[in-house]
């Protein structure tokens, strides 16, 4: 497992014995906030549609001494993950924390984009999202103690990338769905907020940086120096999925070093004027 958290700041998180379930969860930020809710007291319910990656990180968790289980299932079926959410009621007990981490890429220009592709891009991305939602947001509302709703969108949701359209647009559409639930689902006490990261060095993204310049070129992008890594989204996840964000609801937080804030950095500045500054 991940970097150790101490029992004072799990407890100051309040997430032990709650239930939570990560999907996307087998790799990249959602094992790695797996890990980490299970280091702060969770119990976790790793769901990735590749059974063996969720479950190896379960097997991790459990042999570290945390408490998880790791459930195959696709976030686009509904009969697949209302399974899930009946086998985690049943392990664990009813749901407080649900983190819509699962995602997939796709690059293609809008124009020559595959409909189908383009239509199982938003159904993972998006739909997905909901689909977990009404699942298991019935669970918080029935346990009558409220819950939190973490949904992981993206830099691209705001910020349009060349060639990425599909995905950008299903990630600003999971921002506005984030609202939305926050809307909808405040009068039972349940918060819904989102994390966008922005360059994240994940087993998915990793490729791009076995390039040297590309790796340099992307470092020198951000005013904090460096590239992401997935514990950075981690414990955003973590504060917004824990009790000490209890009044922070239909947010969302940017977690990319500072680079969305570059835009101006672009323009060229002409000299200043002769005696100023």
């Amino acid at each position: 497992m991940s970097q150790n958290v101490s029992k004072e700041n799990a407890d100051w998180l309040g997430l032990s014995n709650k239930v939570c379930v990560v999907t996307g969860g087998g790799s990249g930020i959602g094992a790695e906030t797996a890990r980490r809710l299970a280091l702060a007291g969770a119990s976790v319910a790793v769901l990735d549609r590749n059974h063996a990656g969720a479950a190896t990180v379960a097997q991790d968790i459990v042999a570290a001494g945390g408490h998880a289980i790791g459930i195959g299932a696709d976030v686009t079926s509904a009969q697949q993950i209302g399974a899930a959410a009946i086998q985690i009621r049943k392990t664990f007990g009813l749901c407080n924390v649900l983190v819509n981490n699962a995602g997939v890429q796709l690059k293609a220009p809008l124009l020559d984009v595959d409909m189908e592709k383009w239509n199982q891009t938003l159904m993972v991305n998006l739909t997905g999202g909901l689909i977990c939602v009404q699942a298991f947001a019935r669970q918080m509302i029935e346990s009558q103690t409220g819950g939190s709703i973490v949904n992981v969108g993206s830099i691209t949701g705001s910020c349009p990338r060349p060639d990425g359209g599909s995905y950008s647009a299903s990630k600003a559409g999971i921002a506005m769905l984030s609202k939305q639930l926050m809307l909808e689902l405040a009068d039972y006490g349940i918060r819904s907020n989102l994390v966008a990261p922005g360059l994240i060095r994940t087993p998915i993204s990793e490729k791009s940086y076995l390039d040297a310049e590309v790796a340099r070129k992307r470092k020198a992008m951000i005013p904090s120096g460096r590239v992401g890594v997935a514990q950075d989204v981690a414990d955003v996840i973590l504060f917004f999925a824990s009790d000490r964000s209890g009044y922070v609801n239909g947010q969302t937080v940017l977690v990319d070093g500072g680079l969305s804030e570059t835009i101006m950095s672009l323009v060229h500045n002409p000299a200043p004027l002769e005696g100023r500054p």
